[in-house]
């Protein structure tokens, strides 16, 4: 049945019929109301599709849904099983520091307590991928650049840092994924990102294109926060 022709029959029935339908209506949206309201003043639930409001949450989602099968690390590409994966931590690729700098809200911790908007910020799952925990300390919060040289102190993995100037040098094979998700960030959240930084990530995000593992990512998030990630979809034109 067309939508309109469905319309005209509405018109049609009394005016009777209408006000009855809309006495029996009115009370059973009212009651569904009343006990959302109840059962949201005593718990916060996740729901598949509604962003996500703190990193705590974040974790939880990170390693339940998004990582529930298992995947790779960031960095040194790493196989993750399905369950519990010792020496793994969730990285911030565009760090926390700086999103509480940018914010002026203090330190992470403070801003946690203090900032909404540095919770949604620091959960947005777009930003987080698993590392190794030693890889994970040694990054930081230092800028990704190139650094000369190949010293590797990580076995097979390849991935540098400069202690003394701050900065570290990513793996060929992660620097399209770290340059979209910062890219993303930045664009997203209003964040800044200093002007060399940032060409350097416009340069990695066109000469290392998205694999399907990330597109499958990308789907995935949509599915759990709500979004995409557009410097992922832009790849797929």
């Amino acid at each position: 049945m067309k939508f309109s022709t469905h319309i005209e029959k509405i018109l049609k029935t009394s005016s009777l019929h209408i006000l009855l339908a809309a006495l029996l209506i009115i009370p059973a949206i009212a009651s569904c109301s009343e006990s959302a309201n109840s059962n949201n003043a005593t718990k916060t639930v996740h729901i598949p599709g509604q962003r996500i409001v703190d990193y705590e949450t974040a974790r939880k989602v990170f390693w339940r849904e998004l990582y529930n099968k298992g995947g790779m690390t960031l960095y040194c590409g790493d196989t993750l099983h399905s369950g519990y994966n010792k020496g793994v931590n969730i990285e911030h690729v565009f760090p926390a520091s700086w999103m509480a700098y940018d914010l002026r809200c203090g330190k992470r911790k403070q801003c946690r307590e203090s900032s909404a908007e540095f919770n949604r910020i620091e959960a947005d799952l777009h930003n987080l991928y698993p590392s190794r925990s030693d890889v994970n300390k040694a990054r930081s919060n230092y800028r990704f650049t190139i650094i000369p040289g190949e010293q590797r102190v990580f076995g097979q993995c390849d991935f540098e840092f400069d202690e003394k100037h701050r900065i570290a040098e990513p793996s060929p094979a992660a620097r399209g994924r770290i340059a979209r998700a910062m890219l993303y960030m930045s664009d997203q959240h209003d964040l800044y990102l200093k002007r060399k930084l940032e060409s350097l990530l416009i340069a990695w995000d066109k000469k290392y294109p998205p694999e399907q593992a990330e597109h499958r990512r990308n789907d995935r998030i949509e599915q759990i926060q709500g979004n995409r990630n557009p410097f992922i979809d832009i790849h797929r034109n």
